[in-house]
């Protein structure tokens, strides 16, 4: 119903004489008449109401328009893919951010006339607006030995090239800039979460932080030298005070990441998971991926990776395990009973030819699998759309099954379901109320997303880590319009072809 105006209200058409001066001409007087109905009409609201004005509407300096709610952030536009349980998908959809929080998902003319932004951003029509991706198992600082030591089996490029030019090559300038590079490209690739393996994690740690990244960042343990500790005991050592300085830091989850069953022995093994369940740390670990492993721990202890694991007490829902491709029934049963994630590196197994992960059977035992690009120097890349692409492919062609991996179930390996197995999707992977703003949007112009039918069918077989054009951590813009806004992509390129030189040196490789 059309309001009455303040006008009409205050009686202004009755403020006129009921008789005019017969002097005054009768033109006069339809004037003034038209100019007091024209003043009224300028005050009375629209014929469909007086709705709120558009996000970009002019208002006072610092006013917020009646009925509207002062928010930080609006993303408003695009087709929003939630990977919420129902799995809903929003075409001209819209997410409002605030204090770095998702505080509303739903169309976009609904959402619009509920929130006054301070920052509005406006995706194009066929952009997809989606959760921020999560790398499940990274080794961030090997982005320094990307393609270094390739074509080769694993225990032959861990024992005879990584381990003897890590042993030389690895300090805290080695890790840091490594792990800048490693860090410019997930944000531009969009990972806005991921979880790290390696060593002088501090450091590893501080370059997530200033990148505005979110890292679950794992300080490696072996029984051997490595090049931040000569000690078992000194290694637990620099983990504990690891483990403090990051103790509730919004974004950094400070872990425990003894290698890996063939390189940590059972006692150091308990002596980890120790620490990291004093601290309520998560426990990272490299678990039954070749078949060589599988040999030698069933030659040393009679059992299983997984089994001998369970055997010393080691394995829990704290556990994230990378790679898990040499399992039987009885492992997968045992992983499921103790709750462990589990992590799915496609890219690197099949460069290294170390097989492939049951994942059929894992999930339908109930366990949590995300996806992982393993680290550059054996996948090469850290681009987790090239994962999801030959996470599809692979288990199609492995099982004859072009039914298998569907593109809508890849999409939540690399969003909710990874978020899962790292026991954080209470807080991220999906776009939902009470999350994180880890968010991307995809570039729906770029010709090889048109034309579009389905966007899960796009992210998975059609995308690129280079389609992303907007990637945001925390409701905080990371990179934006070809820009990083937290690093010097040039510094940052420049520092890791200078490291590269020393590279060189060490493994005698020249272009």
């Amino acid at each position: 119903m059309r309001r009455r105006s303040r006008w009409h209200a205050n009686g202004l058409l009755g403020a006129v004489p009921a008789a005019l001066p017969a002097a005054i001409p009768a033109v006069l007087f339809a004037v003034l008449f038209a100019v007091i109905l024209a003043a009224a009409a300028a005050c009375d609201p629209a014929p469909n109401g007086n709705p709120a004005p558009g996000p970009d509407a002019e208002t006072a300096p610092g006013a917020t328009p009646p009925g509207r709610t002062a928010i930080d952030l609006l993303v408003l536009g695009g087709t929003v893919v939630t990977m919420n349980a129902e799995r809903q998908v929003i075409v001209n959809g819209a997410v409002a951010v605030d204090d770095g929080t998702i505080i509303a998902v739903g169309p976009a003319d609904e959402i619009a006339i509920l929130y006054d932004p301070r920052r509005l951003i406006r995706p194009a029509a066929h952009d997809i607006v989606m959760p921020g991706i999560v790398n499940g198992h990274n080794h961030a600082a090997m982005t320094l030995l990307r393609g270094v030591a390739d074509d080769m089996r694993l225990m032959d490029w861990l024992e005879n090239y990584i381990f003897p030019a890590e042993s030389t090559l690895v300090d805290p300038d080695f890790v840091s800039v490594g792990t800048q590079l490693a860090v410019l490209e997930m944000i531009r690739t969009g990972t806005t979460t991921f979880a790290d393996m390696y060593y002088y994690e501090d450091d590893v740690a501080r370059v997530v932080a200033d990148a505005g990244l979110r890292g679950v960042l794992g300080e490696t343990i072996l029984d051997m030298p490595t090049p931040d500790a000569a000690t078992v005991d000194e290694a637990l050592a620099y983990t504990e005070r690891f483990l403090q300085n990051w103790a509730n830091h919004p974004r950094i989850t400070a872990a425990v990441a003894p290698h890996s069953p063939y390189t940590v022995g059972p006692e150091t093994l308990r002596r980890t998971a120790a620490l990291a369940r004093r601290y309520g740390a998560p426990l990272l670990i490299h678990l039954a991926e070749t078949r060589d492993e599988l040999q030698q721990i069933e030659s040393r202890y009679g059992r299983t990776p997984v089994q001998y694991l369970e055997s010393i007490g080691f394995l829990g829902p704290d556990v994230l395990g990378a790679h898990s491709i040499w399992v039987n029934a009885a492992d997968i049963a045992t992983l499921a009973e103790r709750g462990v994630g589990l992590v799915h590196n496609p890219e690197s197994n099949m460069k290294l030819a170390s097989g492939t992960m049951p994942i059929g059977a894992l999930r339908d035992a109930g366990l949590n699998v995300g996806l992982g690009t393993d680290g550059a120097a054996s996948n090469n890349d850290l681009d987790m759309f090239g994962a999801m692409l030959t996470t599809a492919l692979l288990h199609k062609q492995m099982s004859e099954d072009p039914t298998a991996m569907p593109a809508a179930e890849v999409v939540a390996l690399a969003t909710i379901e990874g978020a899962r197995a790292l026991g954080m999707d209470e807080a991220i992977g999906s776009l939902e109320v009470g999350k994180h703003a880890d968010l991307i949007v995809v570039d729906g112009e770029a010709a090889n997303l048109v034309p579009r039918y389905d966007p899960y069918s796009h992210l998975v077989y059609a995308a690129r880590g280079d389609n992303v054009k907007i990637s945001m951590v925390g409701g905080r813009v990371l990179f934006e319009a070809g820009a990083f806004t937290t690093l010097d992509a040039g510094a940052v390129i420049d520092a890791a072809r200078a490291a590269a030189e020393r590279v060189r040196e060490v493994v005698g490789r020249r272009p």
